[in-house]
């Protein structure tokens, strides 16, 4: 049968005057995409349209559906797409003087393969372009230009040239095609180039089809970012403004899609001078405009033309008529009222009036921004803004009022006036949503201690409904008695709570609710500890002196729990009150209610890695938000962004091992970004005149940082991994760029090594590779072809200016953490182990490793001092355990003991980083790579035993 179709099909398209050859063209199809057609039968197709193709007299129909049973062929037979791609590059040459049919072939080529395989001449990819009459062909060149391999400077002439074609889709095609270039990382040398795009970008604004303006306004963004980065630093400033201002001039064009446009443009803008700010969210001309153009730099009334242009352009974006551009402008505002304060307080009236919006959408991205303000410490509530702010409270959408709450955990509130109308709302919030109970809880537990002397007078103002009632029973189910104590017993641990007393019983009410309060504060404080805390205070005479305060709260720094944003210095620790030895009695009388706080403890583990996930992932958005800061030269705003993030991060807690591992990983991938953001203010920007030993001291540090997120985690998404490996590859870059504390051919060989691995990982899956990996990737080529070692260094520098931009990074929930606990039982200074000075000594530990598999080599590392380490193999197949948790005791020998009466040894476990070859490091009988360590150092005591 499939012999006979075969046989009738190929007779038909023989006879070129059969009417039935398009028939017989699609009778083939079946035998094509069926993967039971002999190999036999499908060459002799291939043959057939071969030979079929390179007819002339085919009509323009029959070519066409020639050269798509030849792309369905490619596709289905891809051993055959070499051969059938040489067929139709043959093709797109033979029939060149027929323009429709050559634009086919070339348009069947680019769908097939990639650029590598399908590249064509460039003067015939110009020719076709100039000769064709047909907007559909020019259109399907254009588009396809890229993918045929078409050199940089030819696609740019082109584009440029058909942005002045007639047809307004061939001018956005052009445009777009411009768009790629400044997208795909190539970099253009000659800044007059740069120039003529944007300034034709910019003609094109006014071009009477909203599409052509919508691609326009997306090309002078990005031209307008890179003509930025190529001027000399002292003309940066007054070409951001210029850029910025003819996008603003679009804010105001009949269309919707323009104006969304923008304002998605106007947030891209990473630095725009303050007056310019203040006057998009001023519709009349500011005195300090009028100030600055006194000087004589245009004439009065081009000076009203030009500030017009940019005048309230903020104002008009939040009351435009469709949602869709007041939820962009809301966006766009976002990443400017950080820069100043001054703009951020004129902007704040602004937003407060889009929590009344008809639209949910606008009201979220209202709040949003406001939350993003809270974060950078830029948003100062007046009592003005105080009865929208609370109305947020009571949306109907859940989301709203818990972005609403997570303002409140962050805002900073001046006069007690305005923490009293905050905690009102809250409870009207939990009167009318009792579902929100555990998140307002939580709420009022973070104001309490951010602000402990309003949150003392609250406690003292409403005692009354607080004391027990009905025969000296407390209401127990009353939220709003809960409420308060909760607001009660978070006031002593705040760093600015002088000498208001807590009633010492309240304390003791708040023990009677111990399974709703511990449940809400589950991210703050555990159970145990919760009941140790409330039953010392309870147990309190007075909380009048700072003396006693210390002796009852068994806390950590208060740095930690005190959820400030002003002391940037504190350090950042684990958020968990301490419970001392006095958990180990309860009274009788709460045994009951410990029962039913275990059962809400289980009830809840199996939304805790969900509400985790949310918190890391909006911590890890704010991280990009910072990074735009280092790029904008706010280094120290973004370090102390960052800071923030990390005690935003420390207040989550975790009772499992999968939201254990998120949160490691996320403080791991926070103090990288530090550490980045200070080596990239020495080294790019050149601020700091610190000296070499420093900026080598961070190199290490990011250095050690990296190899720990790179290998001390597992479960990563190709993504995530791509990800980390990226910013390894930055790293190096930078260390290339700072010749004086590198040894160059270390860094290149890991460099390479890493592009290398990364290459193998895109082999797996398609990924489109980064504008820095390929930028890294010519570099190590560059300096690895030449012998000019590492001249080049600024050339490296103004690549990395130009091409890394921190991703929209998200974290995956199968993330774990490989990780280590060491214990030496019964040792201390008083309580040493004995040794023989010369004889070896067994050292007992109790390990217990995390998620450690058998691929993994570990080593105990035991040193006596910096040159003096000996190596023990711990091998992981014959340890007891589970995959994930292994606890075991073992005897660790140490053959090093000292002619010395005592002596200290410290012990670590390492494990071997499998992947890097290019540091191999040396050691008799130890590791043959470097090692990360999964515990802190244990140090262990040793005393030598007295012969008699």
């Amino acid at each position: 049968m499939e012999h006979q179709l075969l046989h009738t099909c190929l007779q038909s398209l023989n006879d070129n005057n059969n009417p039935l050859s398009l028939q017989a063209l699609a009778s083939l199809r079946s035998l094509i995409i069926n993967p039971n057609t002999s190999d036999s039968t499908i060459y002799s197709i291939l043959e057939t349209l071969t030979c079929s193709l390179q007819l002339r007299t085919n009509s323009l129909t029959t070519h066409h559906h020639i050269l798509k049973l030849l792309t369905d062929l490619a596709s289905h037979r891809t051993h055959l797409s070499s051969q059938i791609l040489n067929t139709i590059h043959y093709s797109s040459l033979l029939f060149t003087e027929s323009i429709q049919i050559a634009t086919e072939s070339l348009t069947s080529l680019a769908s097939i393969a990639n650029s590598d395989h399908n590249k064509i001449d460039d003067q015939l990819f110009m020719s076709l372009c100039f000769a064709a009459t047909s907007t559909s062909a020019r259109l399907r060149l254009l588009r396809n230009g890229e993918r045929l391999g078409i050199g940089m400077h030819v696609l740019f002439t082109m584009f440029l040239g058909f942005t002045e074609d007639p047809y307004p889709y061939v001018r956005k095609a052009s445009l777009d095609g411009l768009l790629g270039l400044c997208k795909s990382g190539n970099v253009f040398e000659d800044i007059s180039v740069i120039e003529g795009c944007y300034f034709r970008a910019v003609e094109l604004l006014q071009d009477n089809e909203h599409s052509v303006r919508s691609a326009a306004i997306r090309v002078v963004s990005e031209w307008g970012q890179m003509l930025i980065a190529a001027k000399e630093e002292n003309d940066k400033i007054d070409w951001s403004n210029q850029v910025f201002v003819q996008l603003c001039s679009m804010v105001r064009d009949m269309s919707v899609e323009v104006r969304v446009e923008a304002f998605n443009a106007l947030g891209k803008i990473k630095l725009v001078s303050e007056d310019i700010l203040l006057q998009t969210i001023s519709k009349k001309v500011l005195a300090i405009m009028k100030e600055k153009n006194s000087h004589g730099q245009c004439t009065a009334e081009r000076f009203e033309i030009l500030a017009s242009s940019y005048a309230g352009a903020f104002v008009h974006g939040l009351e435009d008529e469709f949602h869709e551009v007041r939820k962009s402008a809301c966006n766009s505002l976002r990443i400017h009222t950080i820069l100043y304060a001054e703009f951020a307080r004129r902007s704040l009236s602004l937003l407060m009036d889009m929590l009344n919006d008809d639209s949910m959408a606008v009201r979220l991205e209202a709040l949003e921004t406001l939350h993003h303000m809270a974060t950078f410490e830029c948003l100062h509530v007046q009592e003005i803004h105080m009865h929208m702010f609370l109305g947020s409270l009571l949306d109907n959408c859940d989301l709203i009022r818990s972005i609403a709450r997570k303002i409140f955990k962050l805002v900073k509130l001046s006069d007690f006036k305005l923490f009293r109308s905050s905690i009102h709302g809250l409870l009207q919030n939990l009167e009318r949503y009792t579902k929100d109970e555990a998140d307002v809880f939580s709420v009022l537990f973070f104001m309490g201690r951010s602000h402990g002397n309003f949150a003392a007078r609250v406690v003292k103002e409403v005692s009354q409904e607080i004391e027990p009632v009905l025969e000296g029973k407390l209401v127990l189910d009353s939220a709003r008695v809960a409420a308060f104590l909760v607001l009660a017993i978070s006031a002593p641990l705040s760093q600015n709570q002088n000498g208001q007393n807590i009633p010492p019983r309240l304390f003791s009410y708040a023990v009677t609710l111990l399974g709703r309060i511990s449940s809400a504060l589950r991210e703050v404080v555990d159970q145990d500890t919760l009941l140790a805390y409330l039953s010392r205070c309870s147990r309190s005479s007075t909380r009048g002196t700072e003396v006693e305060e210390s002796s009852l709260l068994p806390v950590v720094d208060d740095a930690v729990l005190t959820h400030s944003r002003k002391d940037v210095n504190n350090p950042v620790g684990v958020p968990m009150l301490q419970t001392g030895n006095e958990t180990s009695k309860v009274q009788p009388v709460i045994s009951c209610e410990l029962e039913d706080l275990a059962t809400s403890i289980v009830e809840c583990q199996a939304d805790e890695l969900d509400e985790v996930m949310k918190s890391v992932n909006l911590i890890l958005a704010r991280v990009r938000d910072a990074w735009l800061l280092v790029q904008s030269r706010c280094t120290n705003v973004a370090v102390r962004a960052l800071r923030d993030c990390k005690r935003e991060l420390a207040v989550l807690t975790s009772a499992s091992l999968e939201s254990a591992g998120i949160l490691a990983f996320t403080m791991q991938y926070l103090q990288v970004m530090k550490l980045f953001a200070k080596i990239w203010e020495h080294v790019v920007w050149k601020i700091r005149s610190d000296e070499t030993g420093g900026l080598e001291y961070l190199f290490g540090k990011l250095d050690v940082r990296l190899r720990e997120l790179r290998y001390r985690y597992i479960g990563f998404s190709k993504e995530e991994e791509l990800y980390v490996l990226e910013l390894i590859v930055v790293a190096c870059m930078l260390r290339l760029s700072k010749v004086e504390i590198c040894c160059s051919p270390t860094t290149l060989k890991k460099l390479s090594a890493i592009i290398s691995h990364i290459e193998i990982l895109n082999d797996k899956g398609p990924m489109e590779p980064s504008n820095i990996l390929m930028d890294a990737k010519k570099t190590v080529h560059e300096i690895e072809s030449s012998k000019a070692g590492i001249s080049c260094s600024l050339f490296l520098i103004t690549n990395l200016v130009d091409f890394f931009t921190l991703k929209q990074f998200s974290l995956c929930p199968r993330v774990r953490h490989i990780n280590a606990e060491l214990d030496v039982p019964g040792n201390d200074s008083e309580n040493p182990l004995p040794f023989v000075s010369g004889l070896p000594v067994a050292i007992p530990l109790d390990i217990t490793l995390y998620n450690v598999s058998s691929e993994n080599r570990l080593w105990l590392t035991i040193r006596m001092s910096q040159e003096s380490t000996q190596f023990v193999f711990l091998d992981s197949n014959i340890l007891g355990g589970c995959n994930e948790v292994k606890k075991f005791t073992f005897m660790a020998p140490f053959y090093r003991t000292p002619k010395a009466r005592s002596f200290s040894s410290w012990i670590s476990i390492g494990m071997e980083c499998a992947l890097e070859d290019c540091h191999l490091v040396k050691h008799c009988g130890g590791p043959k790579r470097k090692l990360v360590y999964l515990c802190q150092e244990k140090e262990v005591h040793l005393c030598l035993v007295r012969r008699d």
